[in-house]
């Protein structure tokens, strides 16, 4: 059975340094609480670069124990070292989760069989299931559609989180979807096009603000009424661009410190603090 819905790439919480393993806690009881479908720790939103191997355990158990099965858990799990990923996807499998992201390989710009042979290691080393991340304005590599079909075919890949931000391409793999594999966007502007174009929903860092309303919109589309699920999002899209501005999720954490879900704002060099000046922007636009 495929997988479908608004998943949360949830954040990682700093305070004084570490870890908050309260405040995460307390932001994934709150996701959970408004119906969010799938929970994503430590990828790209998470700082997974920063995180340690015993934090990275801590988290897992933590969100393993909390979620308790009531939807699916897949850890953000990739790089560029295959037998690394390979070695560390193993180790996770005895975890009580359900799956791994996977990003496709950064800076050393594997080819097309060399991004096949990649995935299909991961995928080859153990019963979890493998979702596959394409975003090449962060790797420099562009998973071709071809290749995400001949992926497709193994029994564990079941689907791509896709920001390959060109729309023609987005729209050429939504219209051929291979069968009993998902796609959800990445890029968050394009949430409602791919839901509307027969995508399967959206892996969104903006989904930590106005969490509701996405589950909202998904689920008015998922009934057909597209002209009601456009207002809900005619009514968010203007805060999407701002979570972006500076480098994610610091906009992100702001907003959630003011919102007092999580206790700091906290990141991890090399990120710092968003600026006074997209602060005083983002206030404005939520009011």
């Amino acid at each position: 059975m495929s997988i479908k819905g608004i998943w949360f790439p949830i954040i990682t919480p700093f305070k004084d340094g570490e870890v908050d393993y309260v405040s995460y806690e307390r932001l994934l009881r709150d996701a959970l609480s408004k119906g969010v479908h799938g929970v994503i720790p430590l990828g790209t939103t998470g700082e997974s670069p920063t995180i340690t191997a015993e934090e990275t355990n801590k988290i897992v158990d933590l969100t393993v124990e909390v979620v308790n099965k009531s939807v699916p858990v897949y850890i953000g799990c990739g790089g560029n070292n295959t037998r690394a990923i390979v070695e560390k996807v193993k180790s996770l499998s005895s975890r009580g989760i359900d799956g791994v992201l996977s990003v496709v390989p950064y800076y050393n710009k594997p080819g097309p069989q060399g991004l096949v042979e990649h995935f299909t290691a991961i995928a080859d080393a153990s019963d979890l299931k493998i979702l596959m991340y394409n975003i090449p304005y962060r790797t420099c590599i562009n998973m071709s559609n071809e290749s995400v079909c001949k992926l497709a075919e193994h029994e564990n890949i079941v689907g791509i989180k896709d920001s390959c931000g060109i729309y023609s391409q987005s729209i050429e793999l939504l219209v051929n979807k291979p069968s009993n594999f998902s796609i959800f966007t990445g890029d968050d502007l394009m949430f409602y096009t791919t839901i509307t174009n027969g995508g399967d929903g959206g892996i969104l860092a903006s989904s930590h603000i106005n969490t509701e309303q996405f589950i909202n919109l998904y689920n008015l589309v998922l009934d057909n009424d597209h002209q009601a699920a456009f207002e809900i999002w005619k009514g968010i899209t203007s805060l999407i661009p701002l979570l972006f501005k500076e480098p994610n999720p610091t906009p992100i954490k702001f907003i959630l410190k003011e919102q007092g879900l999580i206790d700091s704002d906290e990141v991890r060099l090399p990120l710092t603090l968003i600026s006074d000046e997209l602060k005083e922007e983002i206030r404005n636009t939520i009011k």
